[in-house]
């Protein structure tokens, strides 16, 4: 098959990671895939999706909000592109619109897929309706809390939206560990290290973990912790850190680029949210280096992994029970070797990118056959 893959990101977020993943894995299935991507967004969504092996990109005007001339432009070529491929498939509202629009006047439409990676609910007012239940063929979404809230608004039939979550590169990820990036990580000798890649939002956790920390200290257990990551909240973190004298414990390394060995390099890692962010993409990327996982039941987590057999699932925001979680793991080599075995075994068995791309393709050719 022939797809072109939209997605008018502005920056690395989880949906351009995730149709640029979905773009190398139908690739690697074989079919001609290109992404489409927001002009001048070369170093920021472009780059990335070249070193995530994405071999055709184009670009589009893709302006934010209403803007006549450039949405036009968009669409004409649109227009002109959809005769060159058999399906079509949008990551965010911009696309998602300009070829409903190409497809209205084009003399060649062609299936519209969506996927949805975020939990905010879609308004279910005239417009949106059109859109979903006309102009659309599929939805996809990354969790099936999402599924649910457009089931709900009866914005989609239920025959015609699927959860897929997932899409890691299992075969990117390595389970062996590399000891220069572990000290480099902040990780001695045989101390524990305790890691966790997220943005310094609020909602992240990452004053959970301090806590946590705090409380583990207070018991005699001092293992280190690596946070992977950059954001708003980095300074009151770090002063966090601080005033609970847990300097020496803690590295802050901003963005790496080599993630697979940063994540092969922790003895235990941490997915903490407040609340789901959607797609949940490190919790699979945890899983897919085998690192035995912490994870606060929220979003994908509850939907995808059972509580001790393939994660150490917690309550979000309770630093008590974190500090708990962590003190059986560490304590326990054999648990955490059996949780990473079956966090691996999981993800290449329902979750990688392969997974993924294998269910859209089934779909794509339902989509295409003769009278659908």
């Amino acid at each position: 098959m022939t797809i072109l893959q939209l997605v008018s990101c502005r920056g690395w977020s989880s949906d351009a990671y995730w149709a640029a993943r979905i773009t190398r894995e139908l690739e690697r299935r074989g079919h001609v895939v290109t992404l489409g991507c927001r002009e001048g967004t070369e170093t920021r969504v472009m780059g990335p999706a070249r070193r995530e092996g994405v071999e055709r990109i184009e670009t589009f005007g893709f302006a934010s909000g209403l803007t006549p001339a450039a949405d036009v432009a968009d669409v004409r070529r649109l227009v002109r592109r959809f005769r060159e491929v058999d399906v079509v498939h949008v990551h965010r509202g911009k696309e998602h619109w300009l070829a409903a629009v190409a497809n209205l006047l084009s003399s060649m439409p062609r299936p519209l897929v969506r996927t949805r990676h975020i939990a905010q609910a879609v308004r279910p007012h005239a417009a949106n309706r059109w859109l979903y239940r006309r102009a659309t063929a599929w939805v996809v979404t990354v969790t099936e809390a999402i599924r649910g809230q457009y089931v709900a608004a009866r914005l989609v039939p239920e025959d015609r939206i699927t959860a897929l979550p997932g899409g890691a590169d299992a075969a990117l990820y390595r389970t062996d560990r590399d000891p220069v990036v572990r000290r480099e990580l902040g990780g001695e000798g045989e101390t524990p290290l305790v890691g966790m890649v997220a943005g310094f939002r609020v909602m992240k956790g990452h004053h959970v973990v301090v806590e946590a920390a705090a409380r583990l200290a207070r018991t005699g257990l001092h293992p280190r912790f690596v946070f992977i990551g950059r954001g708003g909240t980095e300074a009151s973190v770090r002063d966090a850190i601080q005033r609970a004298g847990l300097a020496e414990q803690f590295t802050v390394s901003g963005w790496l680029e080599g993630l697979p060995a940063a994540l092969a390099a922790l003895d235990v890692a941490l997915y903490v949210p407040l609340e789901s962010d959607g797609m949940s993409r490190v919790v699979f990327e945890c899983l897919a280096a085998g690192r035995p996982l912490i994870a606060s039941r929220v979003g994908v987590v509850p939907e995808a992994l059972e509580d001790g057999a393939h994660a150490v699932l917690v309550p979000a925001g309770d630093a008590a029970a974190l500090a708990a979680a962590l003190t059986r793991l560490l304590g326990d080599a054999a648990a955490r070797a059996r949780l990473g075995a079956a966090g691996r075994a999981i993800l290449e068995r329902r979750y990688s990118g392969a997974r993924v791309a294998e269910a859209l393709e089934s779909r794509y050719a339902r989509l295409l056959a003769p009278g659908a």
